[in-house]
């Protein structure tokens, strides 16, 4: 999930727009040598490992002036370079000290875009401006990147899977109206659909550090940024500079059980948001934490009988909510602008602030047309789809993951699974089954990450597991580096929240010394709770 989103959330001007016309063909004007495709058989990639890419100034409500903006282009399909290409939104901090390359970042997701985190968000990186321009990108079917979309059929869905079991007595509905829902997005998506996964992510990763003109790829990845890491180490072990994944995501576990964990991690961060929230007057369930909890309930299931209008058209539904919500749980920090954004909403019917949190908060920048690189494939602000988030989330992990049950598995388990999720979150459950069971219909995902993802023979990579981090356990943490092998060292967070670099002064400064100077704390050790220094 996504490793956090900036405290300032302002709701995106955009509509849903179909996209398929933001993937471009390229002609003659990029150079073209052969590299690997991490997996395949080798292709003629150097035509986008030679591209210049030209940096110009962002433009947008709230940009930094000192953050530039910039595209980098790349195949659609790596096993057809010369076919069609999509372009990938960049943003950077330049160095100020003594540059000795890149570091790129990912903020997670699946789905979250970088470029508008690293505007807001660019304080907590300014350290590694010491020795490194800060980059971060907007990854394919993300953002400015192509943004897939899957217009209503996410919402006809979680109504699906909401039907009383009691009711619904043969699951043929279901399954159909899951199957509709795939044939939705793939219509909304358009050509990168199929080419959305994290291998294919990772392969972009490496055209960017090529056309940024560094050797190695230094890298810190944050949430399932720590998965598209891992799978660049996989595929690339000779090109790996220094590497750090923080909030580790599991390379083996079925996304079904997957699930089950994260609604349970929520529902855990929930209740603490809500223990926090009583304490203030301005609190919008009330002064009793039980009750709150249940006026949490009762909204969410209000809003999905009667959706509450918005100013874009399209109904917020109670699921809208939850995955809005789900957002704001993953840091303390954005704890008083979620309980705003829900007094906004209890008080008034007013979706912005919550609308905020589930488009993921942010304004994206748009390229300044002076400067000198015009727009191409990008997608303009108002091409951005107000799903792509869930859409994007959706679509990776399926994309990710091999299993694919049948309509009878299904069928045979949906009772079970209700359940499971339901015990594991009456808030989250439905919303993560959903998730889950969207990838019916959809072709069979990759098995190169739990086939080839181990035993890495790479330079040394730093690992950060938060012990209270309620989407990535920290049991991953353990799983992950056993798995990667002796490559892995494991820096063991004794705090709470998603992720450690933003959190804790202890993890910041152990993560910087590694990025910065090659100095790596000894596998095992920790950071301790609440320590500062």
């Amino acid at each position: 999930m996504l490793a956090k989103l900036s405290t300032r959330p302002a709701l995106r001007r955009g509509a849903l727009a179909a996209v398929a016309a933001t993937l471009t063909l390229l002609g003659a004007g990029l150079p073209a040598a052969t590299t690997d495709t991490g997996g395949g058989r080798p292709a003629d990639l150097s035509r986008f490992h030679d591209q210049k890419i030209r940096w110009g100034k962002c433009t947008g409500e709230g940009m930094p002036d000192d953050l530039q903006c910039a595209k980098a282009t790349v195949p659609v399909d790596y096993a057809r370079p010369d076919g069609a290409t999509l372009d990938l939104a960049l943003a950077r901090y330049r160095a100020t000290g003594d540059k000795r390359g890149s570091v790129l970042l990912n903020f997670g997701g699946p789905g979250g875009p970088g470029v508008p985190e690293l505007a807001y968000s660019g304080k907590d990186f300014m350290d590694l401006t010491d020795g490194y321009d800060v980059v971060t990108f907007d990854p394919r079917g993300v953002g400015r990147s192509s943004p897939v979309s899957c217009g209503d059929a996410e919402n006809d869905a979680y109504a699906a899977v909401d039907d009383d079991p009691d009711e619904l007595g043969d699951p043929r509905a279901l399954l159909a109206q899951l199957k509709k829902a795939a044939a939705a997005c793939a219509e909304h998506s358009g050509p990168v659909l199929p080419h959305i996964g994290t291998v294919d992510a990772a392969r972009d990763m490496d055209v960017i550090r090529a056309a940024l003109g560094d050797r190695k790829l230094n890298y810190l990845g944050f949430s399932y940024g720590t998965r598209l890491g891992a799978v660049y180490a996989a595929q690339f072990p000779d090109r790996v500079g220094r590497l750090v994944l923080d909030g580790v995501d599991t390379l083996t576990e079925p996304l079904a059980e997957q699930g089950v964990a994260g609604a349970r991690g929520q529902q855990v961060a929930l209740d603490d948001f809500v223990d926090w929230c009583v304490k203030d007057i301005a609190c919008p369930f009330g002064q009793d934490a039980r009750t709150a909890r249940e006026e949490v309930r009762r909204l969410v299931r209000s809003m999905d009988e009667d959706p509450v209008p918005t100013d874009f058209g399209e109904p917020f539904t109670g699921q809208d909510l939850v995955g809005a919500i789900g957002q704001g749980l993953y840091s303390k920090q954005l704890w008083p602008s979620l309980e705003r954004a829900l007094a906004q909403l209890v008080e008034n019917g007013d979706t912005s602030g919550v609308m905020a949190f589930a488009t993921g908060g942010l304004s994206l920048p748009v390229r300044d047309p002076g400067g000198g690189d015009p727009s191409g494939g990008l997608a303009d602000e108002e091409e951005i789809p107000l799903d792509n988030l869930p859409a994007a989330l959706m679509a990776i992990n399926c994309a990710d993951d091999p299993d694919r049950p049948t309509a009878e598995r299904i069928t045979a388990d949906l009772e079970r699974l209700r359940a499971d999720y339901e015990e594991a979150s009456p808030v989250f459950g439905q919303y993560r089954l959903t998730q889950v069971l969207m990838c019916y219909g959809r072709p069979r995902g990759t098995d190169y990450i739990r086939d080839e993802v181990k035993n890495l023979d790479t330079p040394k990579m730093l690992l950060v597991g938060t012990r209270g981090d309620p989407a990535t356990p920290y049991r991953w943490t353990v799983e992950t580096a056993e798995r990667l092998g002796s490559s892995a060292v494991v820096l063991d967070n004794r705090g709470e929240g998603h992720t450690g670099y933003g959190s804790s002064k202890c993890v910041h400064r152990k993560v910087d010394d590694f990025l910065l100077y090659g100095s790596l704390p000894p596998s095992g050790s920790s950071c301790g709770a609440d320590e500062d220094g």
